[in-house]
């Protein structure tokens, strides 16, 4: 692993060990605690933010290396009904040559709960994201000159409605999205824009959910606030092709650890296809309930301030 990325993972470790142990905060469908996953995106709308995000990926094909630094908030404007924006910094260094630093592009996003079936521990939403052309630095980060919409579904399902003879599935859940870019320029400098079909997965385990709703095994703080998850999230453009270009993904195991006010993310980052990079990166983040920080200000939807 890097030293910066050990770094990082080190403060994070500190803080997590060094903060008491509370009840997990938003995010519930019935008993399940669903947590702010990190790769793929959350079936609910809230009011949360990361700061920060740091992402080391997998080295490129052509031995570039890269760093990542994302800032991304979200904030319900009715109880339904929320937006997002992120916005990121990134440091590239290809081999040999001196390192490139700026912004990516901006990311907003408009989101809306369908339903959240508490019984069924079952939870939907869709929404509408942009990323934003010119709003990075375009020549030295290859951040996009046009504007992408995105359109998605996020699905939410956890298995405590299984059977006692099952009960050892229970604390399991199952996130998702699926979502279509269409980029608002088909074509930058003779090189084709596609339409990517994107689609993405998590898979939890909750120990909280195993100690409070099917056995109580005596886990003690930290570690019964832990969420081990592994993510996958793929890309595919299907039409206006590039020769070479084919489906991105990775497959990041890692766990989180859920508090009251925050939780701590940190997860490897393994190439799923060969343009995807080579070798293995990491992430770490840290992510703040504002909705339970501030219950009664900014945590509450935009609606509810008058």
């Amino acid at each position: 692993m890097d030293c910066n990325l050990r770094r990082a993972a080190a403060i994070a470790a500190a803080v997590l060990l060094s903060w008491p142990g509370a009840a997990l905060a938003h995010g519930f469908a019935g008993d399940r605690f669903f947590p702010a996953t990190i790769l793929t995106d959350d079936p609910f709308v809230a009011d949360e933010m990361s700061l920060p995000t740091f992402t080391r990926p997998p080295p490129a094909a052509d031995g570039s290396t890269e760093y990542d630094l994302d800032v991304d908030l979200s904030k319900r404007l009715t109880p339904d009904i929320g937006f997002t924006v992120g916005y990121g910094w990134k440091s590239v260094r290809p081999p040999g040559g001196p390192s490139v630093t700026g912004f990516g592009p901006l990311r907003t996003g408009l989101q809306y709960q369908l339903f959240v079936d508490a019984p069924h521990e079952a939870i939907g939403l869709i929404n509408l994201g942009v990323t934003w052309g010119h709003t990075g630095r375009v020549a030295a980060l290859a951040a996009p000159d046009f504007t992408t919409l995105t359109p998605g579904f996020d699905f939410g399902k956890g298995f405590g409605d299984l059977p006692d003879s099952a009960s050892w599935l229970r604390p399991f859940a199952v996130t998702g999205n699926f979502s279509m870019d269409f980029p608002t320029k088909t074509e930058s400098a003779g090189t084709p824009n596609p339409n990517n079909f994107n689609y993405g997965f998590a898979i939890e385990y909750s120990l909280p959910y195993l100690q409070c709703c099917v056995k109580d095994i005596g886990l003690r703080p930290p570690f019964n606030q832990l969420i081990p998850i592994v993510e996958f999230a793929f890309s595919t453009p299907f039409n206006r092709l590039t020769p070479g270009v084919t489906t991105t993904g990775t497959i990041q195991p890692g766990i989180i650890w859920a508090g009251s006010y925050f939780q701590i993310g940190a997860e490897a980052i393994l190439p799923a296809t060969r343009a995807s990079g080579h070798g293995i990166g990491g992430l770490v983040q840290l992510h703040f309930y504002l909705d339970d920080i501030f219950p009664t200000t900014i945590g509450k939807p935009i609606s509810e301030w008058w």
